[in-house]
């Protein structure tokens, strides 16, 4: 038999096989009990089920991401530079804060920053548990995105940063004009995808406790399922991940252009 021809087989039983598991999994599940319990009518087609979830659930998940990337970016670039700094001290320093977040649990440092803080040392921080929320959300992005940063850092080719000191340009400004500029250019993907864990990461201050107001999509959710148009059913958790969904895929496809985009300009 041809090697070509084996190949076809090959893939020929595999697909049968795939469509036999997806044909048992359709005749085993019960179509009436799912619809009643994550696609329940009031829910998917009320908007006192959607509207919560939407202007406010939707909306404070994406004010939360935004605040918590915007200054864990800024965070981030500090730690990136002391990284790469010739100064000792800076460097152990910013390698202990990133190894250290890296290593921690998100939802542990959450609760730490929301609980743990103010009964240490009977301080709160600004915006209440919500905003120390937003402050592990900050800490924790800072040190994933300071190693993305300082790659891109390092990715700078030397020459560029020879020619603007030859031209001189201080060390500084070098950094500032020539390579930082750059260094952006080449993680906008992998900052993109930190974006998109973050959006998810918001989900974690479920844990902390909000006002209405305050909640989240993933908070919203879970007081449905426990009263509201659709208590006592999935159909408010099935409703929050669609929302995720509408959210992340656009930003995921994003990412995957932005990554095709720079194979074809290298």
């Amino acid at each position: 038999m041809k090697r070509s021809t084996r190949r076809r087989l090959v893939q020929g039983v595999l697909y049968a096989v795939l469509a036999a598991l997806l044909l048992a999994l359709v005749l085993a599940a019960d179509w009436a009990d799912i619809k009643t319990q994550f696609f329940a009518s009031a829910g998917w087609t009320s908007w006192d089920s959607w509207g919560p979830l939407i202007t406010v659930g939707a909306k404070n998940t994406i004010i939360y991401t935004v605040i918590a990337f915007a200054f864990g970016l800024l965070l981030a670039l500090v730690l990136a530079l002391m990284k790469l700094s010739p100064l000792g001290p800076y460097r152990w320093l910013a390698t202990i804060y990133v190894e250290f977040f890296r290593g921690l649990p998100a939802l542990l440092v959450i609760i730490f920053m929301a609980f743990g803080i103010p009964i240490a040392f009977q301080w709160t921080p600004p915006g209440g548990t919500v905003g120390a929320g937003l402050l592990a959300l900050v800490m924790v992005g800072a040190a994933y995105m300071a190693e993305t940063l300082r790659a891109g850092i390092q990715a700078v080719p030397k020459g560029q940063t020879e020619a603007a000191r030859s031209l001189g340009m201080s060390s500084g400004r070098t950094t500032v004009t020539v390579v930082l500029p750059q260094a952006f250019r080449i993680v906008i993907p992998p900052l993109t995808n930190e974006f998109v864990l973050l959006i998810k990461d918001t989900a974690l201050l479920s844990v902390i406790g909000m006002q209405v107001g305050e909640r989240e999509v993933t908070t919203v959710a879970r007081d449905f399922f426990s009263s509201g148009p659709t208590a006592g059913t999935a159909t408010s958790l099935v409703q929050a991940a669609a929302l995720y969904l509408v959210i992340t895929i656009p930003l995921t496809q994003l990412v995957a252009w932005l990554e095709r985009r720079q194979r074809r300009t290298r």
